[in-house]
């Protein structure tokens, strides 16, 4: 099983280390100002525009990283809307996620070394050329796993992996209903799901179909006829646990395609219009799954975090491991210079993205 490096791998990385970067340190030493996209405002995606931001020393516990990988999601376009709770104040910089080199170490900080490679949950500032944070927040990255699949572990598939031994501890054997099934979330919950025995039904449109089979799952066409519909066609009880991340008015429908008894967890709610369309979302999955007999629940991976970081990490580990053993693929949908926030958004606005969208500091051709 993966896991942090021991005392003596610190001590041996350190003193290779020392060497490999003296020249680097000293090139930081003339570094005064580092670049970063910038998210100024409400609106649309002039809103986001790159800056050139003053490089400073870490404090005391914190680490400095110089940014390789940074994602792209649909909490993103939220804040670009000023309706994600978690978001700081505008201006602030974008970037939920973050994949890096330890750069410079704080007053403090033990169990890191320069060099090495971490990653952590950013919630913001994750797409610039330099990141700093609390060392607390850093998980080192075992070596010979791909920056941008490593990527995208930390917020989609420790998010999926939390809902489905966490929130709804599911069984091997049972059977699941995943929404959105070719997004970021969505495909990582298949599979996810497959990997742990459960039978899974993914709702895509039919361009996606492939993609769906090949994560395991069995692909469901719903624009032509409601979510209940096209699941009872195949499952006349309904799926044992419904994910919907879409919300709006289609969480009824996944209550509806759920068997009596069984669970609906809410996630995200792409699709609800403001805050009267989440508050919809959240009474349909307290209140309206409970009168239909249902169980419903709500995941928020920040939430979560923000309470205790220890599951977060331990969920990330596991992920490490599957991810080495090729037991998960990522599917990673575009790679993007470091800096090409603006238009990774674009396309997520546009649609039909089948998997992580990936900002990296070096994009082969």
């Amino acid at each position: 099983m993966l896991s942090a490096p021991s005392n003596r791998e610190v001590a041996r990385l350190s003193l290779h280390d020392n060497a490999l970067h003296e020249s680097a340190l000293h090139d930081n030493e003339r570094v005064t100002t580092y670049r970063a996209v910038q998210l100024k405002g409400k609106g649309g995606l002039d809103q986001l525009q790159e800056v050139e931001l003053p490089l400073q020393p870490p404090q005391a516990g914190e680490i400095r990283i110089r940014v390789r990988a940074s994602g792209v999601g649909s909490t993103d376009l939220t804040k670009r809307t000023g309706r994600y709770m978690f978001a700081p104040p505008f201006p602030f910089v974008e970037g939920y996620e973050v994949v890096g080199d330890v750069d410079a170490l704080g007053p403090g900080v033990e169990g890191f070394v320069l060099g090495q490679r971490v990653c952590a949950l950013t919630v913001y500032g994750a797409w610039a050329e330099y990141f700093t944070r609390d060392a607390s927040h850093f998980v080192p990255v075992p070596p010979g796993l791909d920056d941008a699949e490593v990527l995208a572990l930390i917020l989609n598939y420790v998010t999926a992996y939390q809902m489905i031994h966490r929130s709804a501890k599911m069984r091997p054997g049972q059977i699941a209903l995943v929404t959105g099934a070719n997004g970021g979330v969505g495909s990582a919950l298949l599979e996810l799901l497959r990997a742990h025995g459960v039978r899974a039904l993914g709702l895509a449109s039919k361009k996606h179909f492939d993609l769906v089979r090949s994560l395991g799952g069995e692909p469901l066409e719903s624009r032509t006829k409601p979510v209940d519909s096209a699941v009872h066609d195949v499952l006349p009880d309904g799926a044992d646990v419904t994910f919907d991340g879409l919300g709006g008015a289609g969480t009824r429908e996944c209550i509806r395609a759920t068997r009596k008894g069984g669970l609906v967890v809410g996630y995200g709610f792409m699709t609800a219009r403001g805050i009267t369309g989440m508050l919809r979302g959240f009474a349909a999955i307290f209140l309206g799954a409970r009168l239909a007999g249902r169980k419903g629940a709500f995941y928020g991976i920040t939430a979560l975090y923000r309470k205790d970081k220890r599951p977060f990490k331990e969920d990330l580990v596991k992920l490490f491991d599957l991810l080495a053993a090729r037991k998960i693929q990522p599917k990673i949908a575009v790679r993007l210079p470091l800096l090409a926030g603006r238009e990774a958004e674009r396309l997520l606005e546009a649609g039909g993205i089948a998997g992580k969208i990936v900002l990296l500091a070096e994009v082969s051709s």
